[in-house]
Protein backbone atom coordinates (compact mmCIF):
# COMPACT_ATOMS: atom_id res chain seq x y z
CA UNK A 1 0.00 0.00 0.00
CA UNK A 2 2.99 1.94 0.64
CA UNK A 3 4.20 1.88 -3.13
CA UNK A 4 0.82 2.34 -4.17
CA UNK A 5 0.53 5.73 -2.04
CA UNK A 6 4.07 7.22 -3.42
CA UNK A 7 2.83 6.06 -6.99
CA UNK A 8 -0.52 8.00 -6.38
CA UNK A 9 1.11 11.10 -5.08
CA UNK A 10 3.10 11.37 -8.11
CA UNK A 11 0.07 11.71 -10.03
CA UNK A 12 -1.10 14.71 -8.14
CA UNK A 13 2.45 15.94 -8.44
CA UNK A 14 2.78 16.13 -4.56
CA UNK A 15 5.57 13.41 -4.66
CA UNK A 16 8.86 15.08 -5.09
CA UNK A 17 12.23 13.11 -5.27
CA UNK A 18 14.28 14.23 -2.49
CA UNK A 19 17.07 12.49 -1.03
CA UNK A 20 15.09 11.08 1.83
CA UNK A 21 12.04 10.57 0.08
CA UNK A 22 13.85 8.37 -2.76
CA UNK A 23 15.41 6.37 0.08
CA UNK A 24 12.23 5.57 1.43
CA UNK A 25 10.71 4.82 -1.63
CA UNK A 26 13.72 2.82 -2.15
CA UNK A 27 13.14 0.74 1.28
CA UNK A 28 9.53 0.15 0.11
CA UNK A 29 10.47 -1.58 -2.96
CA UNK A 30 13.20 -3.52 -2.05
CA UNK A 31 10.50 -5.22 0.20
CA UNK A 32 8.58 -5.55 -2.72
CA UNK A 33 7.22 -8.85 -3.89
CA UNK A 34 6.82 -10.14 -7.25
CA UNK A 35 4.05 -12.47 -8.24
CA UNK A 36 4.73 -15.20 -10.86
CA UNK A 37 1.62 -16.04 -13.11
CA UNK A 38 2.13 -19.48 -14.90
CA UNK A 39 -1.44 -19.82 -15.14
CA UNK A 40 -4.32 -18.39 -17.20
CA UNK A 41 -6.90 -17.97 -14.30
CA UNK A 42 -3.90 -16.07 -12.95
CA UNK A 43 -3.33 -14.15 -16.23
CA UNK A 44 -6.81 -13.40 -16.42
CA UNK A 45 -7.30 -11.98 -12.36
CA UNK A 46 -4.06 -9.68 -13.06
CA UNK A 47 -5.09 -8.02 -16.59
CA UNK A 48 -8.40 -7.69 -15.07
CA UNK A 49 -7.01 -5.33 -12.44
CA UNK A 50 -4.00 -4.07 -14.48
CA UNK A 51 -6.50 -2.61 -16.64
CA UNK A 52 -8.28 -0.59 -14.15
CA UNK A 53 -4.61 1.54 -14.33
CA UNK A 54 -4.27 4.81 -16.11
CA UNK A 55 -0.66 3.51 -16.63
CA UNK A 56 1.27 -0.02 -16.53
CA UNK A 57 5.07 -0.55 -16.39
CA UNK A 58 6.28 -3.13 -19.37
CA UNK A 59 9.46 -4.83 -20.54
CA UNK A 60 10.36 -8.17 -22.04
CA UNK A 61 13.20 -10.57 -21.48
CA UNK A 62 14.03 -12.49 -24.81
CA UNK A 63 16.39 -14.74 -26.51
CA UNK A 64 17.63 -14.10 -30.06
CA UNK A 65 21.19 -15.81 -30.31
CA UNK A 66 20.78 -17.83 -33.59
CA UNK A 67 17.41 -16.69 -34.63
CA UNK A 68 15.81 -14.08 -37.28
CA UNK A 69 13.31 -13.05 -34.70
CA UNK A 70 12.87 -12.73 -30.67
CA UNK A 71 11.70 -15.46 -28.93
CA UNK A 72 9.59 -14.08 -25.95
CA UNK A 73 10.71 -15.29 -22.52
CA UNK A 74 8.71 -13.59 -19.86
CA UNK A 75 6.56 -10.38 -19.47
CA UNK A 76 7.31 -8.13 -16.58
CA UNK A 77 4.36 -5.91 -15.68
CA UNK A 78 3.78 -3.03 -12.65
CA UNK A 79 0.22 -1.49 -12.13
CA UNK A 80 1.10 0.49 -9.36
CA UNK A 81 0.02 -2.37 -7.01
CA UNK A 82 0.98 -5.78 -8.78
CA UNK A 83 4.52 -6.28 -9.37
CA UNK A 84 3.86 -9.62 -12.09
CA UNK A 85 6.22 -11.88 -14.11
CA UNK A 86 4.30 -13.42 -16.82
CA UNK A 87 5.40 -16.66 -17.93
CA UNK A 88 4.45 -17.28 -21.66
CA UNK A 89 6.12 -20.56 -21.97
CA UNK A 90 3.54 -21.91 -19.26
CA UNK A 91 0.27 -20.20 -20.31
CA UNK A 92 -0.87 -21.33 -23.75
CA UNK A 93 -3.90 -18.27 -23.77
CA UNK A 94 -2.42 -15.03 -23.73
CA UNK A 95 -5.23 -13.00 -24.69
CA UNK A 96 -5.99 -11.56 -21.34
CA UNK A 97 -2.60 -9.76 -21.54
CA UNK A 98 -3.21 -8.90 -25.21
CA UNK A 99 -6.56 -7.51 -24.56
CA UNK A 100 -4.31 -5.07 -22.07
CA UNK A 101 -1.69 -3.88 -24.49
CA UNK A 102 -4.34 -3.07 -27.29
CA UNK A 103 -6.49 -1.28 -24.60
CA UNK A 104 -5.92 2.07 -25.48
CA UNK A 105 -7.43 3.72 -22.04
CA UNK A 106 -4.11 2.50 -20.29
CA UNK A 107 -1.06 3.98 -21.01
CA UNK A 108 1.93 1.37 -21.65
CA UNK A 109 5.28 2.87 -19.99
CA UNK A 110 8.50 0.99 -21.65
CA UNK A 111 11.94 2.12 -21.69
CA UNK A 112 13.73 2.02 -25.29
CA UNK A 113 11.52 -0.12 -26.36
CA UNK A 114 12.34 -0.84 -30.22
CA UNK A 115 12.82 -4.81 -29.22
CA UNK A 116 10.23 -5.22 -27.02
CA UNK A 117 7.98 -3.65 -29.74
CA UNK A 118 9.00 -6.20 -32.36
CA UNK A 119 8.91 -9.13 -29.64
CA UNK A 120 5.13 -8.23 -28.89
CA UNK A 121 4.22 -8.30 -32.64
CA UNK A 122 6.58 -11.77 -33.19
CA UNK A 123 4.71 -13.51 -30.14
CA UNK A 124 1.40 -11.98 -30.10
CA UNK A 125 0.94 -10.25 -33.86
CA UNK A 126 -0.02 -7.21 -32.27
CA UNK A 127 1.53 -3.79 -30.77
CA UNK A 128 0.65 -2.25 -27.29
CA UNK A 129 -0.92 1.31 -28.18
CA UNK A 130 -0.56 3.99 -26.58
CA UNK A 131 3.04 3.65 -25.74
CA UNK A 132 4.95 6.14 -23.51
CA UNK A 133 9.36 5.49 -24.11
CA UNK A 134 10.82 6.85 -21.28
CA UNK A 135 14.26 7.11 -22.97
CA UNK A 136 12.56 9.19 -25.93
CA UNK A 137 10.69 11.40 -22.81
CA UNK A 138 14.24 12.15 -21.36
CA UNK A 139 16.16 12.92 -24.53
CA UNK A 140 13.25 15.47 -25.31
CA UNK A 141 14.21 16.99 -21.67
CA UNK A 142 18.10 17.05 -22.37
CA UNK A 143 18.64 14.54 -19.77
CA UNK A 144 21.17 12.54 -22.55
CA UNK A 145 20.94 10.88 -25.56
CA UNK A 146 20.05 7.04 -25.95
CA UNK A 147 19.57 7.27 -21.97
CA UNK A 148 20.12 3.94 -20.63
CA UNK A 149 17.32 2.35 -17.85
CA UNK A 150 20.23 2.40 -14.95
CA UNK A 151 21.07 5.67 -15.36
CA UNK A 152 17.47 6.93 -15.54
CA UNK A 153 16.71 5.38 -12.60
CA UNK A 154 19.81 6.41 -10.66
CA UNK A 155 19.13 9.81 -12.07
CA UNK A 156 15.08 10.17 -10.98
CA UNK A 157 14.74 7.78 -7.90
CA UNK A 158 18.52 7.65 -6.66
CA UNK A 159 18.74 3.71 -7.18
CA UNK A 160 21.82 1.73 -8.26
CA UNK A 161 20.46 -1.06 -10.00
CA UNK A 162 22.03 -4.19 -10.19
CA UNK A 163 22.47 -5.79 -14.00
CA UNK A 164 24.32 -8.80 -13.33
CA UNK A 165 21.57 -11.30 -14.39
CA UNK A 166 21.47 -9.51 -18.62
CA UNK A 167 22.92 -12.02 -20.12
CA UNK A 168 20.49 -15.19 -19.05
CA UNK A 169 19.02 -17.53 -21.21
CA UNK A 170 15.08 -16.38 -20.35
CA UNK A 171 13.94 -19.82 -22.35
CA UNK A 172 15.63 -21.55 -20.10
CA UNK A 173 13.34 -23.12 -17.29
CA UNK A 174 13.39 -22.87 -14.51
CA UNK A 175 14.59 -19.28 -13.49
CA UNK A 176 16.79 -18.65 -10.77
CA UNK A 177 15.47 -16.29 -7.83
CA UNK A 178 18.26 -14.21 -8.83
CA UNK A 179 17.12 -13.76 -12.57
CA UNK A 180 13.29 -13.12 -11.14
CA UNK A 181 14.38 -10.54 -9.19
CA UNK A 182 16.35 -8.52 -11.64
CA UNK A 183 13.93 -9.02 -14.12
CA UNK A 184 11.20 -7.54 -11.48
CA UNK A 185 13.63 -4.21 -10.80
CA UNK A 186 13.21 -3.78 -14.63
CA UNK A 187 9.46 -2.46 -14.13
CA UNK A 188 9.63 -1.62 -10.74
CA UNK A 189 11.16 1.69 -10.92
CA UNK A 190 9.96 2.32 -14.52
CA UNK A 191 6.34 4.07 -13.21
CA UNK A 192 7.81 6.23 -10.77
CA UNK A 193 10.38 7.17 -13.57
CA UNK A 194 6.88 7.53 -15.95
CA UNK A 195 5.08 10.41 -13.44
CA UNK A 196 8.03 12.13 -13.37
CA UNK A 197 9.01 12.56 -17.21
CA UNK A 198 5.43 13.22 -18.43
CA UNK A 199 4.45 16.28 -16.07
CA UNK A 200 7.64 17.54 -17.63
CA UNK A 201 6.86 16.79 -21.26
CA UNK A 202 2.72 18.11 -20.73
CA UNK A 203 4.65 21.35 -19.39
CA UNK A 204 6.69 22.06 -22.44
CA UNK A 205 3.59 20.66 -24.68
CA UNK A 206 5.44 18.04 -26.39
CA UNK A 207 3.59 14.76 -24.82
CA UNK A 208 2.07 14.33 -28.53
CA UNK A 209 5.85 13.57 -29.72
CA UNK A 210 6.40 10.97 -27.38
CA UNK A 211 3.46 8.88 -28.59
CA UNK A 212 3.81 9.66 -32.39
CA UNK A 213 7.43 8.59 -31.85
CA UNK A 214 6.21 5.16 -30.96
CA UNK A 215 3.54 5.65 -33.52
CA UNK A 216 6.51 6.05 -36.25
CA UNK A 217 8.54 3.22 -34.84
CA UNK A 218 5.28 0.65 -34.87
CA UNK A 219 4.78 1.48 -38.43
CA UNK A 220 8.34 0.92 -39.43
CA UNK A 221 8.47 -3.07 -37.52
CA UNK A 222 5.03 -3.60 -39.52
CA UNK A 223 6.37 -3.04 -42.50
CA UNK A 224 8.63 -5.72 -44.44
CA UNK A 225 11.27 -5.88 -46.71
CA UNK A 226 10.26 -7.26 -50.19
CA UNK A 227 12.69 -9.87 -50.41
CA UNK A 228 13.86 -8.67 -54.28
CA UNK A 229 15.17 -5.72 -52.86
CA UNK A 230 16.80 -7.32 -49.85
CA UNK A 231 20.12 -6.66 -51.46
CA UNK A 232 20.00 -2.74 -51.45
CA UNK A 233 20.74 -3.48 -47.79
CA UNK A 234 23.69 -5.34 -48.46
CA UNK A 235 27.48 -3.66 -47.61
CA UNK A 236 29.27 -2.40 -50.87
CA UNK A 237 26.55 -3.29 -53.16
CA UNK A 238 27.68 -0.46 -54.96
CA UNK A 239 30.79 -2.11 -55.84
CA UNK A 240 29.14 -4.23 -58.49
CA UNK A 241 28.23 -3.96 -62.27
CA UNK A 242 24.37 -4.90 -62.99
CA UNK A 243 25.43 -8.56 -64.03
CA UNK A 244 26.90 -9.26 -60.60
CA UNK A 245 23.75 -7.06 -58.79
CA UNK A 246 21.24 -9.82 -60.66
CA UNK A 247 23.18 -12.56 -58.73
CA UNK A 248 23.46 -10.40 -55.65
CA UNK A 249 19.81 -9.40 -55.62
CA UNK A 250 19.12 -13.44 -56.48
CA UNK A 251 21.37 -14.97 -53.66
CA UNK A 252 20.09 -11.75 -51.03
CA UNK A 253 16.00 -12.53 -52.02
CA UNK A 254 16.96 -16.49 -51.70
CA UNK A 255 18.94 -15.93 -48.12
CA UNK A 256 16.18 -13.50 -46.61
CA UNK A 257 13.27 -15.79 -47.77
CA UNK A 258 14.88 -18.73 -46.16
CA UNK A 259 15.94 -17.00 -42.70
CA UNK A 260 12.00 -15.80 -42.74
CA UNK A 261 10.81 -19.38 -43.35
CA UNK A 262 13.48 -21.11 -40.92
CA UNK A 263 13.38 -18.52 -38.06
CA UNK A 264 17.31 -18.17 -38.97
CA UNK A 265 19.32 -15.49 -38.47
CA UNK A 266 20.42 -14.05 -41.95
CA UNK A 267 24.24 -14.95 -41.32
CA UNK A 268 23.67 -18.43 -40.38
CA UNK A 269 21.71 -19.19 -43.28
CA UNK A 270 25.26 -18.01 -45.26
CA UNK A 271 27.40 -14.73 -43.91
CA UNK A 272 26.91 -11.72 -45.79
CA UNK A 273 30.17 -11.00 -47.01
CA UNK A 274 30.52 -14.45 -48.74
CA UNK A 275 27.42 -13.76 -50.33
CA UNK A 276 29.02 -10.57 -51.40
CA UNK A 277 31.92 -12.17 -52.99
CA UNK A 278 29.72 -15.24 -54.44
CA UNK A 279 28.08 -12.52 -56.63
CA UNK A 280 31.17 -10.39 -57.52
CA UNK A 281 32.99 -13.19 -59.10
CA UNK A 282 30.24 -15.36 -60.44
CA UNK A 283 31.46 -18.42 -59.24
CA UNK A 284 30.18 -21.67 -61.24
CA UNK A 285 30.72 -24.38 -58.73
CA UNK A 286 30.62 -25.41 -54.81
CA UNK A 287 34.32 -26.29 -54.90
CA UNK A 288 34.67 -21.89 -55.82
CA UNK A 289 32.54 -21.30 -53.10
CA UNK A 290 34.39 -23.37 -50.76
CA UNK A 291 37.42 -21.69 -51.16
CA UNK A 292 36.05 -18.50 -50.23
CA UNK A 293 38.39 -17.65 -47.31
CA UNK A 294 36.37 -18.35 -43.38
CA UNK A 295 33.58 -19.59 -45.47
CA UNK A 296 31.33 -22.23 -43.36
CA UNK A 297 31.64 -25.49 -44.69
CA UNK A 298 28.31 -26.56 -43.15
CA UNK A 299 26.85 -24.17 -45.17
CA UNK A 300 28.56 -24.74 -48.24
CA UNK A 301 27.42 -28.34 -47.84
CA UNK A 302 24.01 -27.44 -46.97
CA UNK A 303 23.10 -24.68 -49.47
CA UNK A 304 25.84 -25.05 -52.06
CA UNK A 305 23.73 -26.27 -55.04
CA UNK A 306 21.18 -24.00 -54.38
CA UNK A 307 23.96 -21.08 -54.10
CA UNK A 308 25.38 -22.23 -57.49
CA UNK A 309 22.05 -22.86 -59.41
CA UNK A 310 20.67 -19.30 -58.15
CA UNK A 311 23.81 -17.84 -60.17
CA UNK A 312 23.18 -19.90 -62.91
CA UNK A 313 19.51 -18.56 -63.24
CA UNK A 314 20.17 -15.09 -62.34
CA UNK A 315 23.48 -14.91 -65.14
CA UNK A 316 20.97 -16.30 -67.74
CA UNK A 317 17.77 -13.86 -66.48
CA UNK A 318 20.58 -10.85 -67.33
CA UNK A 319 21.40 -12.31 -70.61
CA UNK A 320 18.07 -12.33 -71.77
CA UNK A 321 17.07 -9.16 -70.00
CA UNK A 322 17.38 -5.86 -72.22
CA UNK A 323 19.72 -3.02 -71.88
CA UNK A 324 17.28 -0.66 -70.29
CA UNK A 325 15.28 -3.36 -68.26
CA UNK A 326 18.80 -4.41 -66.14
CA UNK A 327 19.05 -3.83 -63.02
CA UNK A 328 21.04 -0.23 -62.51
CA UNK A 329 24.14 0.31 -60.26
CA UNK A 330 23.55 1.12 -56.70
CA UNK A 331 24.31 4.74 -56.23
CA UNK A 332 25.71 6.30 -53.50
CA UNK A 333 24.91 9.50 -51.92
CA UNK A 334 28.24 10.67 -51.79
CA UNK A 335 28.90 10.56 -55.49
CA UNK A 336 26.19 12.65 -55.80
CA UNK A 337 28.01 16.04 -56.35
CA UNK A 338 25.58 18.36 -54.51
CA UNK A 339 25.31 15.65 -51.54
CA UNK A 340 27.92 17.77 -49.27
CA UNK A 341 25.96 21.31 -49.83
CA UNK A 342 22.41 19.55 -49.05
CA UNK A 343 23.03 17.88 -46.12
CA UNK A 344 24.87 20.63 -44.36
CA UNK A 345 21.73 22.53 -45.49
CA UNK A 346 19.30 20.36 -44.26
CA UNK A 347 21.36 20.02 -40.50
CA UNK A 348 21.24 23.76 -40.62
CA UNK A 349 17.46 23.23 -41.16
CA UNK A 350 16.95 20.92 -38.85
CA UNK A 351 19.18 22.94 -35.90
CA UNK A 352 16.39 25.92 -36.84
CA UNK A 353 13.53 23.58 -35.87
CA UNK A 354 15.14 22.28 -32.63
CA UNK A 355 16.00 25.66 -31.12
CA UNK A 356 12.48 27.14 -32.03
CA UNK A 357 11.10 24.23 -30.15
CA UNK A 358 13.56 24.35 -27.75
CA UNK A 359 14.99 20.82 -27.63
CA UNK A 360 17.83 19.16 -28.65
CA UNK A 361 19.00 18.66 -32.32
CA UNK A 362 19.40 14.75 -31.58
CA UNK A 363 16.16 14.37 -31.31
CA UNK A 364 14.90 16.43 -33.89
CA UNK A 365 16.96 14.52 -36.68
CA UNK A 366 20.08 12.75 -36.79
CA UNK A 367 22.60 12.35 -40.04
CA UNK A 368 21.22 8.84 -40.93
CA UNK A 369 17.16 10.20 -41.26
CA UNK A 370 18.56 13.41 -43.29
CA UNK A 371 20.26 10.44 -45.35
CA UNK A 372 17.14 8.74 -45.31
CA UNK A 373 15.59 11.74 -46.80
CA UNK A 374 17.94 12.45 -49.20
CA UNK A 375 17.80 8.71 -50.81
CA UNK A 376 13.88 8.65 -50.67
CA UNK A 377 14.35 11.85 -53.23
CA UNK A 378 16.80 11.50 -55.39
CA UNK A 379 16.99 7.41 -56.02
CA UNK A 380 14.44 5.48 -57.96
CA UNK A 381 14.40 2.41 -55.50
CA UNK A 382 15.22 2.80 -52.14
CA UNK A 383 14.68 0.75 -48.76
CA UNK A 384 12.21 3.47 -47.21
CA UNK A 385 10.05 3.73 -50.37
CA UNK A 386 10.15 -0.30 -51.12
CA UNK A 387 9.10 -1.02 -47.84
CA UNK A 388 5.57 1.62 -48.10
CA UNK A 389 7.35 3.86 -45.78
CA UNK A 390 8.37 8.06 -45.79
CA UNK A 391 11.62 9.33 -44.38
CA UNK A 392 11.35 10.06 -40.70
CA UNK A 393 11.19 13.91 -40.78
CA UNK A 394 8.03 13.89 -43.35
CA UNK A 395 6.59 11.35 -40.69
CA UNK A 396 4.57 11.61 -37.44
CA UNK A 397 5.39 15.22 -35.39
CA UNK A 398 7.88 15.83 -37.51
CA UNK A 399 6.35 16.13 -40.97
CA UNK A 400 4.60 19.59 -40.43
CA UNK A 401 8.28 21.49 -39.33
CA UNK A 402 10.09 20.07 -41.86
CA UNK A 403 7.82 19.65 -44.86
CA UNK A 404 8.04 23.45 -46.05
CA UNK A 405 11.52 24.06 -45.74
CA UNK A 406 12.06 20.80 -47.37
CA UNK A 407 9.97 21.79 -50.22
CA UNK A 408 11.54 24.85 -50.37
CA UNK A 409 14.93 23.44 -50.27
CA UNK A 410 14.31 19.94 -52.55
CA UNK A 411 11.24 20.48 -54.93
CA UNK A 412 8.11 18.68 -54.85
CA UNK A 413 7.82 15.33 -53.03
CA UNK A 414 8.83 12.53 -55.52
CA UNK A 415 5.30 11.35 -57.17
CA UNK A 416 7.05 7.55 -57.63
Amino acid sequence: MWVKYCVESLETKAFVFKAGVSRLFYLLCENMQYQLITTYEQLVAVCNLAQQQKAVALDTEFVRTRTLTPHLGLIQLYDGEQLLLIDPLAIDNMQPFIDLLENKSVVKVLHSCSEDLETFLVAFSTIPEPVFDTQFAASLLDMGPSLGYARLVEMICDVSLDKGESRTDWIARPLRESQLSYAANDVLYLLPCYHELVGKIKAIGKEHWVYQEINLLANKKRAEMPADFAYLSIKNNWRLNSEQLTVLQALASWRLTTARNKDIALNFVFKEGHMFEAAQRLLSSKSELSKINGVNYQSVRRYGETIISLIEEARARFAQTPVKLRLPKVLRLIDIPQYKKTLADLKAISEQIARENGVNNEVVSSKKQLNQLLKWYWFSVDDTRVQGLKPDVLSTWREPLFLPKVKALLGELPDR
